[in-house]
């Protein structure tokens, strides 16, 4: 069996074309992130990118580092294929999510290239296509609509919107883009960012607005408040940041906090959102992928997990169409839809990353 023999880590560096903002502070102007390469003893070469997020995980590029470099004596020499061996390494590292699935998911594709196949082959898909949906940042109206104009002429029909900031003006865009795209299906990602006294309100004037659901509307801590915002079924809530780990997701399903689970594999890897998937999907719930806003060579490694039987929403998987740039030539859109056939032809483009890689 290949055995894992070489780990290297290059940073790199993706212009936006306009700041993407959230929360209550939180804006990401560039995608500066890490582009992992695990290297096996028969020469098969597994890739991933990881995207440090400071104010959700705590990483930086340069913590993604150096968690590399302690994880890396302790992975080499073991088999590609021993998910016992290299996940008990894993885990024996608290936190440091995003760099620990940068992990998994090159190593999935090592092994695959070492079978003589790709992430796709193995995988295998429960469906045919998938409806993808892009993140809009809070911004001032005309900045929003011109971002939204952009990405549906380019096929996108599913708009996450971000609020919390300005509530108020949260109403007033989104009846904008109600009013300019019809057609379109919104969300809202609140981000944690409402008290609990106003949630109720808010979900109420979000649902007569016509959102589909909204994401993490209160603070992660308030485990009770959420259980009991989620009863009164003003509109499906969506679990991300109080499920960032198999262990989370487990404890929110006891005490009935969401509708819908959103899987990042970026900072779970594939491994654990597999398990994720499986559990979510024995429990009855929607599940979407989120693509925690990545190049389109990351976008296509989650988009890969989209297709997987239990994932029933619109997928996070346009943010790429922010990037100036690219090394992963994504497909094209059709009226909202991604097909399987079409993100089979997609290949990392080692010539086009060398000019962003830093």
């Amino acid at each position: 069996m290949a055995a894992i023999q070489r780990i290297t880590s290059r940073p790199f560096r993706l212009p936006l074309r306009g700041a993407l903002r959230w929360g209550k502070a939180s804006e990401l102007a560039a995608l500066e992130h890490v582009l992992l390469e695990v290297e096996l003893s028969d020469s098969s070469v597994g890739r991933a990118e990881i995207p440090p997020r400071p104010t959700i995980y705590g990483e930086t590029v340069g913590t993604v580092l150096s968690a590399l470099e302690y994880l890396s004596p302790k992975l080499l020499g073991l088999e590609a294929k021993d998910t016992e061996a290299v996940g008990k390494v894993l885990a024996g590292f608290p936190g440091n999510l995003t760099a620990k699935a940068g992990v998994d998911i090159a190593l999935w594709e090592a092994w695959a290239h070492s079978e003589g196949q790709e992430l796709w082959e193995v995988l295998g898909a429960a469906h045919r296509r998938i409806k993808v949906s892009y993140i809009l940042g809070i911004a001032d109206e005309d900045e929003m609509l011109a971002d939204a104009q952009a990405v549906y002429e380019a096929g996108v029909r599913v708009l996450k919107v971000k609020v919390g900031r300005d509530l108020e003006g949260d109403l007033r865009r989104i009846a904008r883009l109600r009013e300019r795209f019809p057609e379109v299906e919104l969300y809202a990602d609140a981000n944690e960012t409402l008290a609990v006294e106003q949630a109720a309100d808010f979900l109420q004037a979000w649902a007569e607005a016509g959102l589909r659901y909204v994401e993490e509307p209160l603070p992660v801590e308030e485990i009770l408040a959420r259980a009991e915002l989620r009863r009164t079924g003003l509109l499906p809530i969506i679990a991300d940041d109080s499920a960032f780990t198999l262990r989370d997701l487990r404890r929110e399903l006891q005490l009935g906090t969401f509708d819908v689970l959103n899987i990042k594999p970026a900072r779970t890897g594939y491994t654990v959102s597999l398990e994720m998937l499986s559990v979510a999907r024995e429990a009855g719930k929607g599940v979407m992928l989120g693509s925690q806003a990545l190049s389109s060579f990351g976008a296509y490694q989650t988009a890969l997990l989209a297709f997987q039987k239990g994932v029933s929403e619109p997928c996070e998987l346009a943010f790429h169409l922010k990037a100036e740039g690219s090394f992963c030539a994504f497909p094209a859109l059709e009226e909202g839809w991604l097909r399987w056939e079409d993100l089979q032809r997609c290949r990392f483009d080692p010539a086009a990353f060398e000019r962003y890689a830093l």
